[in-house]
């Protein structure tokens, strides 16, 4: 599998998870709140923070611009004002950007239009992120794709067929490509998670494969995805999952994003290199349990062994039961007592 450079790390695989924040649009619209979720992040370990960037005129019709919105998350009443009022502005982005360096963390946006997208390109990012939403905008993709850095792509609500042609087109420009399966439900029950499509994924693509997930179970799903070989695990993340906003309900708070993180390097260690050898820590129990060849009974001198003479008992530090076919019709070279391991160097073998 192909390997990706973000910021200062390769991701892929054997290389430790990379873990996203994924911020969104759960600052609300404050650069002071974008700033504690980055503190916080930071906090919890992970690797990157995450926003996103619209040009809210461009990418929604005037009907649903101008479309009432109500209701408890509602910041406008319109669907559009809503939508505008969730934006940073030009100088806030710049700000976070600063910030998110002087905190060195990773960061980085998912643009869902052109125009954010060359914009997002002055600031330094480590990569591009695109959205679910946009698998399908080949148009977004290739000017992405152009735009020099890594891209991380998210698949919800897309066939393997759409994702395909995303693939083909991203990757005329560049390699340096990660693809997220993903559910794109805000928030979901575990029983739509589906995450041996990790694995189908792994099997049809040369790139890392990760998992953005929004499911309501807290850190189980996203660990299970680090186990099944995610590279790359997002999560979206809130200071209160209470807040009003879209996204806050489908997100972890810091303890959540802490507890995650320590879980997923608990599993990286757990998991090993997959390579079988006696381990230094489990000679003394081998010594200890295994078995040896025992005498079963008083074996004279000048004898020759059979099988009634022979058994096998713990400790381990003596011949291994395999040799019992080996020794049988060797003769004594000395008396062995009942019950001792079989001392090699009594037998004429």
């Amino acid at each position: 599998m192909r390997k990706v450079k973000i910021g200062d790390r390769w991701v892929g695989q054997g290389e430790p998870c990379y873990i996203i924040a994924e911020i969104g649009l759960n600052h609300n619209g404050s650069v002071r709140i974008a700033k504690q979720l980055i503190d916080e992040a930071v906090k919890a370990g992970v690797d990157a923070v995450k926003f996103q960037k619209r040009t809210v005129k461009k990418l929604l019709i005037r009907e649903w611009l101008d479309k009432p919105y109500g209701g408890p998350n509602s910041f406008g009443e319109t669907y559009g004002k809503h939508r505008q009022n969730l934006e940073l502005s030009d100088r806030d982005w710049h700000t976070i950007a600063r910030y998110s360096r002087k905190k060195k963390i990773d960061f980085f946006a998912s643009p869902w239009d052109q125009e954010s997208a060359d914009f997002l390109a002055t600031l330094p990012m480590v990569a591009m992120k695109i959205a679910s939403a946009d698998v399908t905008n080949l148009p977004l993709l290739e000017h992405i794709a152009g735009l020099g850095f890594p891209v991380i792509m998210s698949t919800g609500m897309s066939t393997l067929g759409e994702i395909d042609a995303a693939v083909r087109i991203i990757t005329r420009s560049t390699k340096d490509l990660i693809i997220l399966h993903c559910v794109s439900a805000y928030p979901f029950d575990n029983e739509y998670a589906n995450l041996r499509l990790i694995q189908t994924l792994q099997k049809r693509y040369n790139y890392p494969i990760g998992y953005s997930g929004h499911e309501k179970s807290g850190i189980v799903v996203s660990l299970a995805a680090a186990a099944l070989g995610a590279c790359v695990i997002e999560r979206h993340f809130t200071l209160d999952h209470t807040m009003k906003g879209p996204d806050h309900a489908a997100s972890l708070e810091p303890e959540g994003m802490t507890r995650l993180v320590e879980s997923i390097r608990k599993l990286e260690s757990a998991l090993g290199d997959g390579k079988k050898n006696v381990l230094e820590i489990e000679k003394s129990s081998r010594e200890k349990l295994a078995k040896s060849i025992v005498s079963a009974r008083k074996i004279k001198k000048g004898s020759r062994i059979v099988s009634e003479d022979l058994t096998v008992k713990s400790p381990g530090t003596g011949l291994l039961p395999k040799y019992i076919p080996r020794l049988i019709g060797k003769t004594a070279r000395k008396t062995i007592p009942a019950d001792v391991i079989i001392p090699p160097e009594s037998l004429d073998w």
